[in-house]
């Protein structure tokens, strides 16, 4: 068994899965089964799918692990946020890469305006972040690797066994669109075998436009949040350095393309750091970029991270900037973290590990 290629139920397609389970002395079907207990059901011990014959149960748990990844530390705050960092094998190297997962029971306002009870689950695509934003924790250690698909799909199986799912933003460690086919090929998987549709998960990015402009006509399965923070040009540059140089315009442009052809509105991420981008100047300039489109603004007050130079601003001046786009006519909501006490900031957990 090759150390790049861990064999685990789900690093198995389900034609390998099948094999697997007849040459261990099962049933075809009793494949579907297995992974239906794992997916649908959350569970990651073979002892507890009692609906699988014994024998097969106890050739599986010898045989064919769940999981790739082992839970290497866990973070929970007062309000039940719970935080995972998971160890996966790392080739060729002395230590496992870890990334975070970020699992938050809530009650959370569906587009419809009612309440439906369940968890949001935050995942990563990357073991760390090419991006390098510095108000983020996520980039300090740099990027070990991009995420296997079936490393991808094992923390939406851990979150379903802390709960049931009832949305999934991939807003943690990385750059989806840099590791944009791991991440469809999970994502399969949690729309056909997890229940989670398309408009229950986001996936948020930077805004590669040319990227975006390839993926729009496919109309992938999930919606789109753009991390935009400024509307100023250079600002921007420093603050994603990853898209130095990339006009602020190509990205909204990119963005009207992807609404064109997939007919949802995207969501522009924007943190917002003490006396550094939450001026209502910055807010007026804002409203500029944005008028006339078909979005919303997602405001995320930073969440302090050790050793950061930025500052959480406080509820008034977080009230008062998104009044003003209001005032402008742009939709404003504010995400306030969960769980600061609990290393809630992508990358906190696994920066603290590693120190």
């Amino acid at each position: 068994m090759s150390a790049e290629k861990p064999q685990t139920l789900l690093s198995l397609d389900r034609e390998e899965l099948e094999a697997r389970v007849i040459a261990l002395g099962g049933r075809s079907f009793h494949a579907r089964i297995a992974r239906e207990n794992v997916l649908a059901k959350g569970l990651l011990d073979y002892a507890q799918m009692t609906s699988l014959p014994a024998g097969l149960r106890e050739a599986l748990r010898a045989e064919l692990p769940i999981l790739a990844g082992s839970e290497s530390a866990r973070s929970v705050a007062a309000d039940k946020t719970t935080k995972l960092l998971i160890a996966f094998p790392q080739a060729k190297a002395a230590r496992d890469v870890s990334v975070e997962t970020v699992h938050m029971p809530s009650l959370y306002e569906a587009e419809e305006g009612e309440h439906v009870p369940g968890a949001t689950l935050c995942v990563s695509t990357q073991a760390g972040c090419p991006v390098g934003c510095p108000f983020c924790a996520s980039g300090q250690l740099g990027l070990a690797r991009n995420l296997e698909a079936h490393e991808i799909l094992e923390q939406y199986v851990r979150g379903r066994a802390l709960g049931p799912l009832a949305r999934s933003v991939v807003m943690g460690m990385g750059e989806p669109l840099l590791n944009y086919t791991a991440l469809a090929t999970a994502l399969d998987a949690v729309h056909d075998e997890m229940g989670l549709g398309s408009r229950k998960v986001t996936v948020s990015t930077v805004g590669f436009p040319e990227r975006l402009r390839e993926l729009a006509p496919q109309k992938p399965r999930f919606q789109l949040a753009i991390s935009l923070h400024t509307p100023d040009q250079e600002q921007r540059d420093l603050l994603v350095p990853a898209m130095k140089g990339v006009p602020i315009e190509d990205v909204l442009a990119a963005g009207d393309d992807w609404f064109q052809k997939t007919g949802r509105e995207i969501t522009y991420e924007y943190v917002l750091l003490g006396r550094d981008n939450d001026s209502l100047g910055h807010a007026e300039r804002l409203a500029q970029r944005l008028r006339g489109r078909r979005c919303t603004v997602n405001l995320i007050p930073f969440n302090p991270v050790e050793g950061s130079p930025f500052k959480r601003p406080g509820s008034r001046e977080v009230e008062f900037f998104r009044a003003e786009l209001e005032a402008e006519g742009i939709i404003a909501t504010v995400r306030w973290s969960r769980g600061l006490e609990s290393d809630s900031a992508c990358g906190q957990l696994r920066l603290r590990n590693a120190r």
